[in-house]
């Protein structure tokens, strides 16, 4: 119990410097957000009125430490303020495209973690064969792949020359799409952070099933007599699903970094996609409502992963008292 107020407590701070980083960040970046509040039009057209006038609507001509108590009392309200670009909040840009996001990265982890765990332990039990030699080369070059070179090959093989596929955008149920043509918007984006995040995957659970099958507990067990089918799918992989969880928990923090370049290569309109348009606008109060889901969902990811440890391996539970 102790261990676990310790981790809630230690993740509290680290949301709390994510928050600062996540107002002073975006701050730091060139130009200005005034072109996107006037239309995208020519910032040199205004008068310095009329600049000064934009930036006192929307507290841009505030103290830095002012805007950022301001941020914080947004927070607390649950407020994340409103877009620069068209006035509306922050929350409804997100509520629009978060659904997406989680589609797309909750097809690619469901794909990629199944995939990565059940080839690895059906190939790891032929050590040294050309299959576990095949898999293991084969993951360690799809690993080495980045996203968006991957994403443009696709769209340049199933979209241009054989054109099977759609190579951009998507349109939700609610608004005409059905289906199929959602399904079929999701198959490139979703590939992408599958072929690049499989890797991974099967290398670290490779490696956690190897240490196990030479561990002394896996060769009593098997002079007692238990059948090696039940050896392999039970014993050690249930040994081995430590290290496995733990790369479940982290790969949603990678697959969510991945989309934004995703989502911006295929136009997928989720929240990666939503990160580019607030960029290249500087709308400061959509980044940062964006920043902040993404960050806040990759730290409780790691926090759900220590606090389940001793659910998975009893032994965590004496080492964290």
């Amino acid at each position: 119990m102790r261990a676990a107020i310790g981790r809630i407590g230690l993740t509290l701070g680290v949301l709390l410097v994510a928050v600062a980083l996540n107002f002073v960040i975006p701050r730091l970046m060139p130009g200005s957000p005034i072109r996107a509040i006037a239309g995208g039009g020519d910032v040199g057209e205004l008068t310095s009125r009329q600049r000064d006038e934009l930036l006192e609507r929307y507290g841009l001509d505030d103290s830095l430490w002012t805007q950022f108590r301001d941020y914080l009392t947004g927070l607390l309200r649950g407020d994340l303020g409103t877009s620069l670009g068209d006035g509306r909040p922050v929350t409804t840009h997100i509520a629009e495209r978060i659904g997406w996001t989680l589609l797309l990265v909750g097809t690619a982890l469901v794909v990629t973690t199944v995939l990565g765990v059940v080839l690895a332990t059906v190939l790891t039990t032929r050590s040294g064969s050309k299959a576990d030699t095949g898999g293991l080369s084969t993951s360690l070059a799809l690993d080495s792949l980045p996203p968006f070179w991957v994403g443009m090959l696709l769209i340049l093989v199933f979209g241009v020359n054989l054109g099977w596929l759609p190579t951009f955008g998507a349109t939700s149920l609610i608004d005409g799409g059905g289906v199929l043509d959602v399904a079929k918007h999701l198959v490139l984006p979703a590939s992408t952070l599958i072929i690049t995040g499989f890797g991974q995957t099967y290398l670290v659970t490779r490696s956690s099933l190897i240490s196990v099958m030479g561990s002394t507990h896996l060769a009593h067990a098997r002079v007692r007599g238990i059948p090696e089918r039940r050896l392999r799918y039970g014993h050690t992989l249930r040994a081995a699903a430590l290290p496995i969880h733990t790369l479940v928990m982290l790969e949603i923090g990678w697959l969510i970094s991945g989309a934004v370049v995703v989502e911006t290569v295929f136009a997928y309109p989720g929240l990666g996609r939503l990160v580019f348009e607030a960029v290249s606008a500087r709308d400061y109060p959509l980044l940062q409502g964006s920043f902040l889901l993404l960050t806040v969902t990759v730290i409780v990811a790691n926090l759900i992963a220590d606090l389940t440890y001793p659910l998975i391996d009893p032994r965590t539970r004496s080492a964290a008292s």
